[in-house]
């Protein structure tokens, strides 16, 4: 009980920390145009923002693109077609100076920075390629990630994604307030779970289907997503999805024990091919 009581008061320590942070740095927040400030509100207001490489701008897109194809490639299909449960193929590409100069690309850390309210953590890149699944398991079962009070993910899809790819869906937060009773009933099923998930009928018992966001979307399209405050999931699929995943969290996050895997081990990391600049990454 004593040592419930210390944990208990460190993590309040560690909260009051943390909104005093939050309002010392608000006078401190980059200038955004008013066409990055619409990514901001969309976060703080639906949990996602949809849009593409192209409506960006980003200096650094083509060659992300070129190491991105050029990666994919040398990728190849483990035999697991007989398996349940196919898991996807993540590599860890954080090292690679096409992918690590696009996430940090400041017009990128601008905009986060006004969305998480903090100095910005770039923790780094996954090279991601979900397999056909029948069943929900892992990330297709609707979830939230715990990394940071306020994180902010960018996905970008590599190829075409149609509904047999298995898009990106998710539960805008308007419909899963603190304030609301959803919250509580969702957060029970969480913690019912272990938090590693729920099915598609047991998310419908509290909030109909109707109310679900899908994302798909061409070649390029680019899915900014706070995944912390946003129930969402990838959906069953009977063809593959290529993608890229950037990740972001205040500096320092809440759980830097969950971050490492950007840049350390656990996942593969392709072979790495010579470019003229080197980069150094904000972690």
């Amino acid at each position: 009980m004593f040592n419930s009581m210390i944990n208990k008061i460190s993590q309040l320590k560690s909260e009051l920390s943390y909104r005093a942070a939050f309002v010392n740095h608000a006078r401190k927040l980059p200038a955004l145009k008013e066409s990055d400030r619409v990514i901001v509100d969309s976060l703080k207001r639906d949990g996602v923002y949809v849009t593409t490489l192209e409506k960006l701008e980003l200096g650094s897109t083509s060659g992300l693109l070129q190491a991105s194809y050029n990666q994919l490639s040398r990728i190849t299909g483990g035999n697991n077609s007989h398996l349940t449960k196919r898991l996807p193929q993540i590599y860890t590409v954080t090292d690679l100076p096409a992918f690590s100069q696009w996430g940090r690309e400041q017009k990128l850390l601008n905009i986060i920075e006004n969305y998480i309210g903090l100095p910005v953590a770039f923790h780094g890149v996954h090279l991601r390629k979900d397999l056909p699944n029948e069943n929900q398991f892992g990330t297709l079962l609707w979830h939230k990630d715990s990394e940071d009070r306020r994180m902010v993910k960018i996905i970008i899809y590599l190829s075409d994604v149609e509904e047999k790819h298995g898009p990106f869906e998710y539960v805008p937060v308007s419909s899963t307030s603190l304030y609301s009773l959803n919250y509580y009933r969702i957060y029970y099923k969480l913690w019912r779970s272990g938090y590693l998930g729920i099915t598609d009928e047991q998310l419908q018992e509290v909030i109909p289907q109707h109310k679900w966001k899908s994302c798909p979307g061409p070649a390029g399209t680019v899915i900014f997503t706070d995944p912390k405050t946003t129930l969402h999931h990838g959906t069953l699929r009977t063809e593959e999805r290529p993608a890229l995943f950037f990740a972001y969290t205040a500096n320092p996050p809440k759980r830097p024990e969950l971050c490492t895997q950007y840049w350390d081990d656990t996942f593969a990391k392709p072979e790495l091919y010579q470019e003229p600049d080197s980069v150094t990454l904000l972690r």
